[in-house]
């Protein structure tokens, strides 16, 4: 079974004072008006998860206007334990715990992954590279500890060679530094990811498939390096990426900035031979970025062996009848699920009836 969220419990967080809500093993539904603090609940849960959140906010903003500091509080349970994790916001910094000892925030996932899905969310084929490499690393982030500290060092290696690359006159040996630095951070994150997307891209082919009635969905990771990248190994990724910063180095100078590595990286998503970004329509889009979504949901619970949390915020008023009902079909297979809206007539009666139902006034 694994752990599931049973109660949640917000003080100064966001717009709430005071909240305290049970949650069901199966679904809850927050529904209320719009501006009611329900995507807050949602936000609360994928801190205490998966140790960030989708809006990515400063700590500030997560402290109540009036407030001074801000607590969010989960109790985990099952499988015979209970963990308690926390979040603080205090004096501008975040502090996470769990059952009382202070953790990095990198550490939440362990006890439970939380895949978020967002009215953004469905705009991602059609939005910039950055945000499909993003919802990649968000996912490894939480799949894998060691995936984000390889993220966050090639991140800093990048920053540098970028500041060097940016003064007037820079050292070629710093550069030459750099540029081995960059090189093997990069091959060790490409590698990682190119490993994670070989597992997801079969399982969101399928989801597709299931959503569109039969239509064939090809995704591919489109690299900076070149293609036919996912037999080689790290180091044979680095010895590739150092040669190609090596004879890009005079264009970096002239833009000042590093143009080859996978900051620069992409995702291609291709319809019937057509490619979706350009030519799909936004209802094959939506399709897609649902199908990645639920594709993520089935990786995390075979990563995990046990199922993941799963937050849909405000989606359902975003997706016609039958792409809810791909959606809401992932809750049926034991899915822990949150859901908020602000029209219970997206659900079945049946689905209600066993959910549990919190209101939200204004």
């Amino acid at each position: 079974m694994g752990l599931i969220v049973t109660q949640l419990s917000l003080r100064d967080f966001r717009s709430f004072e005071e909240l305290d809500v049970e949650l069901s093993p199966e679904v809850t539904v927050f529904h209320g008006p719009n501006a009611a603090g329900k995507t807050n609940t949602v936000e609360a849960l994928q801190l205490l998860t998966s140790g960030q959140s989708f809006r990515r906010p400063t700590p500030a903003q997560l402290v109540r206007v009036g407030a001074e500091s801000a607590r969010a509080a989960a109790r985990l349970e099952g499988d015979g334990r209970v963990l308690d994790a926390r979040l603080d916001v205090v004096a501008g910094r975040r502090s996470f715990y769990r059952n009382g000892k202070r953790c990095q925030a990198s550490d939440m996932p362990e006890a439970l992954m939380s895949v978020i899905f967002s009215p953004d969310d469905l705009a991602l084929v059609k939005r910039g590279a950055s945000v499909r490499r993003d919802e990649l690393d968000d996912f490894g982030r939480q799949a894998n500890r060691g995936y984000a500290n390889v993220l966050l060092a090639y991140q800093r290696s990048i920053e540098q060679r970028n500041r060097l690359l940016k003064e007037e006159f820079p050292d070629e040996g710093l550069l030459d530094a750099w540029d081995a630095s960059v090189s093997l951070g990069g091959a060790t994150l490409l590698h990682a990811r190119l490993r994670m997307f070989a597992r997801l891209a079969p399982r969101v082919s399928e989801v597709y498939a299931r959503v569109s009635g039969g239509e064939r969905l090809e995704c591919s990771y489109v690299s900076s390096l070149g293609d036919d990248l996912g037999d080689l190994t790290r180091d044979e990724l680095r010895d590739l990426l150092a040669e190609r910063l090596a004879l890009g180095r005079d264009e970096d100078l002239r833009r000042r900035q590093t143009c080859v590595g996978p900051h620069r990286d992409d995702v291609s998503f291709v319809i019937e031979g057509r490619d979706a970004r350009h030519f799909g329509s936004q209802g094959q889009q939506r399709s897609v970025a649902l199908a990645l979504k639920m594709a993520e949901v089935g990786l995390a619970g075979e990563i995990l062996g046990s199922q993941p949390l799963l937050l849909l915020d405000d989606v359902m008023s975003e997706l016609d009848e039958a792409r809810r009902g791909a959606v809401m079909s992932y809750v049926y297979e034991g899915i822990q699920t949150v859901v908020t809206t602000t029209n219970l007539g997206y659900f079945s009666a049946d689905l209600l009836d066993a959910a549990e139902v919190v209101s939200f006034g204004r």
